[in-house]
């Protein structure tokens, strides 16, 4: 099968990781199949899956609002194990790299008998382009999260697109493997603030902030009581430190290069008005 033979399923497809995997997969010549709510899939309605799943060849999970959550494992595992049933037997799962809550996705994924790649991602660069850390950067001028001074090995999502695309083209190469991916450096959220504002040619901040005071931020900007404390619960256990540290040998190893260095995606991310008011 060649790759314009092949058809990938990209679940999340207009999310921030979805959109640059079905970008990455159409310029390596896959045919893309989005499935997202304008396309009349869901998550939490399992009667939109068949139809989704039905003559593809893979499918690229990425699980919405956050692999750790509440229902991720049951719901991917129902889902796997449909689209094996289907026919579809390339899965592709994006997970957290050292996120302890992923873990029930990851083994419900494993156990449904698919051809199955795990993804394991650090934290996003485009996490302070994107969204409401980026709105807070772009509106006030200060970055208020709960990271203290734990250091971070920042990933551009760009990355993470090539990576999920050479692992369903390249055959079985990568099949039954759990790929652990970091940017190249060990940056501080307040280093990356600092970087982010030279590149953006802004006086821009970082202020540090408890989970219960993070807690009472989100709150004040109206989101519902448990995805606040989802997040902080989640905020909390990756940003202990136990993170900081590289993991860039796979993506050498997929890619045949070094991941994209934060410095850069900043000042494309800059000239492109990321963080323009």
């Amino acid at each position: 099968m060649t790759k314009r033979d092949m058809t990938l399923v990209v679940t999340g497809a207009t999310g921030r990781t979805g959109r640059r995997v079905a970008r990455a997969a159409e310029a390596a010549g896959l045919t893309v199949r989005p499935a997202s709510r304008a396309q009349g899939f869901s998550w939490a309605d399992a009667s939109t899956w068949a139809g989704t799943l039905r003559g593809a060849d893979a499918v690229y999970l990425v699980y919405p609002p956050d692999i750790g959550a509440p229902g991720a494992g049951a719901a991917v595992g129902a889902l796997s194990q449909e689209a094996v049933a289907l026919g579809v037997r390339r899965l592709v799962l994006l997970s957290g790299r050292g996120q302890a809550s992923a873990r029930a996705a990851e083994e419900a994924l494993c156990a449904s008998g698919a051809d199955w790649t795990v993804v394991r991602a650090s934290w996003f660069t485009q996490n302070l382009s994107e969204g409401p850390l980026a709105d807070g950067l772009r509106f006030t001028g200060d970055l208020v999260f709960p990271a203290q001074e734990v250091t971070e090995p920042f990933l551009d999502l760009a990355d993470v697109a090539e990576v999920v695309v050479r692992t369903v083209t390249e055959g079985d190469r990568y099949v039954g493997r759990a790929l652990d991916l970091s940017g190249p450096r060990l940056m501080t959220f307040r280093q990356a603030v600092t970087e982010i504002g030279l590149a953006a040619s802004r006086d821009l901040t970082y202020t540090p902030v408890t989970s219960e005071r993070y807690a009472r931020v989100l709150a004040e900007f109206g989101m519902p009581a448990e995805e606040v404390a989802f997040l902080t619960e989640v905020f909390a256990s990756l940003l202990d430190g136990h993170n900081s540290f590289l993991s860039v040998d796979d993506v050498h190893e997929v890619l045949g290069r070094a991941p994209r260095d934060f410095g850069d995606w900043a000042r494309e991310a800059a000239a492109e008005g990321a963080w323009k008011v």
